[in-house]
């Protein structure tokens, strides 16, 4: 069961803005993906930025501080720091994370964990609506493997993980702790493990997602493997409980062989990237191409940059030129972008509901 809707959209949460849209209006993202850092501790053999190089850098406090104030102001309602780095590489990450959730907009965090130690734990928990790990193995020897880092980051991720529930707990925090897994040929004979010792550990849960390869990305395009997750599903079934979810994103999974049921990307009004040097990209298909930079938040404000030439330009760009389907086969736009093609094209007796 998936009771986060990681598997679908949650855009029906938000019909005010959808109508909006509808009508043609200027509207401001409900969402926004936010690069902390360029820089990265793993080499992680699924990476989809793996092209950029981890360049180190980091997103500047004014700039990030401006943006979130008016960000809050316009209506974004969630931020996500995940980006192109592990954002925790950030010196001020906590605070950035506090400051988000001052401004009245709910925060959430995608990190590795080996830097989510007892004392990251104690400052952010507080602040986040919820935190996933990317955990990709069961063993240590695997884990180095896949994540090309030290073995002993394993124990690592996993010590950190149960001080972050202990601190949870104890405080009474609602922050959802999750584990996300990428289904690789390296690992599917791992999950079970893997399964067991998050459950014990007392996460809220543990997602299950094909690999969707990056159209840059230099890692390889036939990386994934998109038969065994029925069965994984049923065999796991076991290790879930009333406390601890096993979430196979089966959409996901079926769509992995399919072509889009959509023409052009209508997400792009509803959710924001912006990388760890202020670019505001598209979605983070295009992260790395200098002609698809919307604008900067470091030197201009998100308003602007929305409202501009520059972006109806990119946006017609590809909506003439780029073939959705060389896009991700299951992107985080996927879903939305059929529900809103659904909208804008309703099918026939559309009235018999």
């Amino acid at each position: 069961m998936d009771n986060f809707r990681l598997d679908s959209h949650k855009l029906m949460y938000h019909v005010s803005r959808v109508n909006q849209w509808l009508d043609g209006k200027k509207i401001f993202p409900i969402y926004v993906e936010l690069g902390l850092s360029g820089g990265c501790n793993h080499r992680c053999v699924f990476c989809a930025f793996d092209y950029l190089k981890y360049k180190p850098g980091m997103l500047g406090e004014n700039c990030f501080k401006k943006f979130l104030s008016e960000a809050s102001k316009g209506g974004v309602r969630a931020v996500l720091f995940s980006g192109e780095g592990e954002p925790l590489l950030h010196p001020k990450a906590a605070e950035f994370i506090a400051f988000a959730k001052k401004k009245k907009i709910d925060v959430a965090l995608s990190t590795n964990g080996v830097y989510l130690d007892r004392f990251a734990s104690q400052k952010i928990l507080p602040h986040l609506s919820w935190i996933r790990v990317s955990l990709n193995a069961g063993s240590a020897k695997n884990y180095a493997l896949i994540h090309g880092t030290n073995a002993q980051d394993f124990q690592t991720v996993l010590d950190n993980l149960k001080n972050a529930v202990s601190i949870k707990k104890k405080n009474k925090y609602s922050c959802v702790i999750g584990v996300q897994l990428i289904l690789l040929p390296h690992n599917n004979k791992e999950v079970f493990n893997l399964a067991r010792k998050l459950r014990e550990i007392g996460v809220d849960y543990l997602a299950i997602k094909p690999f969707s390869w990056h159209p840059l990305s230099i890692s390889d395009e036939h990386l994934g493997i998109y038969r065994e997750d029925h069965i994984l599903q049923n065999k796991l079934a076991k290790y879930a409980n009333k406390d601890f979810q096993i979430i196979s994103r089966e959409h996901s999974f079926d769509k992995m062989g399919e072509f889009k049921t959509y023409k052009k990307c209508f997400g792009f009004d509803f959710i924001s990237h912006i990388t760890a040097s202020g670019d505001v990209m598209p979605c983070n298909a295009f992260v790395g191409k200098k002609e698809f930079v919307l604008g900067n938040i470091c030197k201009s404000s998100l308003s602007a940059i929305l409202k501009s030439r520059k972006r109806k330009v990119i946006f017609n760009k590809i909506y003439r030129d780029w073939d959705i389907n060389k896009c991700r086969k299951s992107c985080r736009l996927d879903e939305i972008n059929c529900y809103l093609y659904g909208l804008k094209h309703p099918v026939r007796h559309h009235n018999f509901i």
